[in-house]
This record gives C-alpha cells, structure tokens and sequence, in this order.
C-alpha cells in the first residue's frame, strides 16, 4: 500500500526532530555566540523541547489538513499515561527522602567492597541503582543515578571523557537494569501482559542476562578511569540533616503506589496530589522538588508520542518481515532513531510471532536503549540532570552514541551470545 500524504509529512517531521536531538550543541553554541537571541537559542538546543516542538509542528498540520475535530479526536486517542508517568515518578524518586534511602544503600554496598570509596561508589552506582530500576522503575533509578552522579562526581569537575563514558554506561545499564520484572521497563510494560511473560519468564530469560552485563559494563568503566577515580574528593556517607524514617517510609510508599497503578493515571496522578500535600505539610524534610526537569521531560516523551505513532506504516511492515536473529539487531539500531517502547508496541501488534521473534524484539530494543536520548523513556531524566554539567550545557549526541557502543556490545553478547 502506497503511503499517504499524511504518512509522508509525519514520517519527514519524526525525521527533522531525530536529526534537531543531534544537533541541539549547535543550538547551544548560537546561545553563547548571539546573546541577544539567546532565549530562542536555548530553547532549540534543550533536548527535551525538541519532540514537542516538532509534534506541535505536525498537529498545526493536521489542523490545516483534516481539520479542528478530526485532529481532536486524533490527540484524544492517543494515550499519554506513560509520559505523565515518567514525570510523577520522577519528581517522587528525587526527592530528598527516597535520595537518602537510597544514597543510604548504595553507601553500605560499597563499604562491603575492598576498594576506595570514591571508586566504590561509582561502581556501585552504576550496577545496584540501574538493577534497582527493576522495582522501583527505570524511570526512578535514572533520577537517583544521575542525581548522584552528578552530586559526587560530575559536580567535581571530571574529565569530559569520563563524563560521557559514564553516561553511555548509565543509559546503557538503565535500559537492560530494569528487565529482572515485567512491569519496570517500559519496552516490557508494553508487551508483558499480551504474551504472558511473568516475573519467573523474565528472571530466566533475561534477568541474569542484564545483571551479568550491568556488572561487567560498570566494572570496565571503573577500571579504565580508576585512577581519575581515586582522584575524585567524595564523602558519599555525609548527610544535612537526617531525615526521619517514618518520612522515608511514607515517600517509599507514594513511590510503591504510583508503581502499582503504573496503568492508571487518575489513581497515581492523584496520589500525586496527595504527595505534594504531604510535601508541604513536612517541608523541613525536603529539598526543591524538580518540577521543571520533570516536566520538560514529560513534554519530551508526549510529543514522542504524537510523532511516533504515525509511523506504524512502516516500521511494522519492517518488523513483520524479518526473522530473529535479524530483528534483534535491526531493533537494536531502529531503537536509536525511535523510543523503544514505541517499538517493542508496535511488533507486539503483529500477529503469529514466534517465541524466538519476541525474545529478540525485546532484547534488542532494550538493548539499544542507551546509544541516543530517545532510544529509552528514562534517557531525557538522566540528561535533563546530567546537562548543566557539560561544557556549555550540551551534551553531544554523537559523543554520547561513541560512549554507549562499547557498554552496548556487551549488552548484546550477553543476550545474544551467552
């Protein structure tokens, strides 16, 4: 079937906005270059504005195209509960409670090891929170990992080459982390109830797989930069004031509930409401809770959304035609230019697929989860965090992509190899 023009323009907008998330430290050096249009600058070379913007270019062209109430019904037909998900976990999981609980744990586990503690809390922050990422959602480690990152290293001014090192390793690790359960990936969330796959299939299948290959990924960074390592002046065990454990306790269980009702957004976005009460009323508790950041990512993975089901045209066709061992790698690579839970959805509209098909589907979109912003929905929190950090407040696509092939390899021989 011919494609329509509707088919055309969405497929050419989708790509000027994958092409715009690689240029956006063009944007940023204007920025810098052109004072006076800064503003206008800046706002093109925030990564997390770049798919709305671009989703907002293609519904002012639907309006003209088809009208005010087909594009409505259009934009009320797509479900946005992931993005309003992403945003409330986000905001819970860095608040100041839930980062003390889990600086608390990634501090002992890195006691345990036989190496300076700097150097052990970086390995243990790239392994036990991208794992942890399995219960509390990947969305959630994304935020405490880059939260502390950023806090005890990329604020010690590091070397950029072990700055983007490290973040290819988080965004790899993040996305393959978080596949021990059914239910903390998104690329899992959108198949794992249409095909069965439980807790048990999830262990066996992948599980072992993805810890094998968090560690390994983590300890190879650590040994490459040990000795800038051993160089970083980190007390990760110092803390402001304590914070009580019946206020951790009460965060951790916001954060359980809006987990359960990972489905439903007027339950979590309403416990939501109930957090931000619960916030202010212990306000003595918490720091600045991150609502912009949060938000420029949920407008990040919205207009993902408005872009990227318009191209069900041709990837599932694409998908449809391939056999396993091709549709691994062809959705590790296809995951770079897409949100590989966009794709894991649209493959698990095809039907007949073999158990092999859907293995390999799965594991290559995880897979690639790490080498672009938007392979994997917890990518925009991890840079919308990490960004000040850099030279000029950009991180480089390609940079980034050079970074995550290595950790990304390792990835795939673990799934497809071992």
């Amino acid at each position: 079937m011919s494609p329509t023009l509707v088919n055309i323009v969405s497929t050419s907008i989708f790509a000027l906005a994958v092409i715009h998330t690689f240029s956006t430290q063009f944007f940023e050096h204007l920025a810098h270059k052109h004072p006076n249009h800064a503003g206008v600058w800046h706002l093109l070379g925030e990564v997390e504005a770049v798919f709305g913007f671009w989703a907002m270019v293609l519904v002012t062209f639907f309006f003209f195209y088809s009208g005010n109430q087909a594009t409505i019904q259009y934009l009320e037909s797509l479900n946005f509960t992931e993005p309003l998900f992403v945003f409330v976990i986000m905001v819970i999981a860095a608040s100041k409670p839930v980062l003390e609980f889990c600086l608390f744990l990634v501090t002992r586990v890195a006691a345990l090891l036989p190496l300076k503690k700097s150097v052990s809390f970086f390995w243990v922050t790239l392994t036990l929170v991208p794992l942890l990422g399995s219960f509390i959602t990947e969305p959630a480690a994304m935020t405490v990992a880059a939260l502390l990152l950023r806090d005890h290293y990329f604020s010690k001014k590091i070397s950029p080459k072990l700055m983007y090192a490290a973040l290819g390793v988080l965004f790899v690790n993040v996305s393959i982390g978080g596949t021990l359960t059914p239910y903390a990936a998104p690329p899992i969330l959108m198949v794992a109830a249409k095909w069965n796959w439980d807790i048990v299939f999830m262990l066996q299948e992948f599980g072992w797989r993805s810890a094998l290959a968090v560690s390994v990924n983590s300890t190879i960074l650590s040994v490459l930069f040990y000795k800038e390592l051993l160089q970083v002046s980190s007390n990760p065990s110092e803390r402001s004031d304590a914070v009580p454990f019946s206020v951790i306790l009460i965060h951790l269980l916001f954060l359980l509930g809006v987990v359960i009702f990972v489905h439903h957004s007027v339950i979590f976005m309403g416990l939501f409401l109930f957090f931000i009460g619960y916030t202010a009323a212990y306000a003595r508790y918490q720091n600045k809770l991150i609502f912009r950041e949060s938000l420029m990512v949920a407008f990040f993975l919205a207009g993902l959304v408005v872009l990227g089901s318009q191209q069900k045209w041709w990837l599932q066709p694409l998908l449809a035609n391939l056999d396993a061992d091709t549709v691994y790698y062809g959705a590790t690579a296809l995951t770079a230019i897409t949100d590989n839970a966009a794709l894991t959805y649209l493959g698990s509209l095809v039907d007949g697929l073999s158990d092999e098909f859907k293995y390999a589907l799965v594991a290559g979109a995880v897979t690639g989860g790490g080498l672009t912003v938007i392979a994997n929905a917890p990518n925009p929190a991890g840079y919308s965090i990490l960004r000040p950090s850099f030279e000029e407040g950009a991180i480089s696509a390609l940079y980034l992509f050079i970074a995550a092939v290595p950790p990304t390899i390792v990835a795939i021989i673990a799934f497809r190899f071992i």
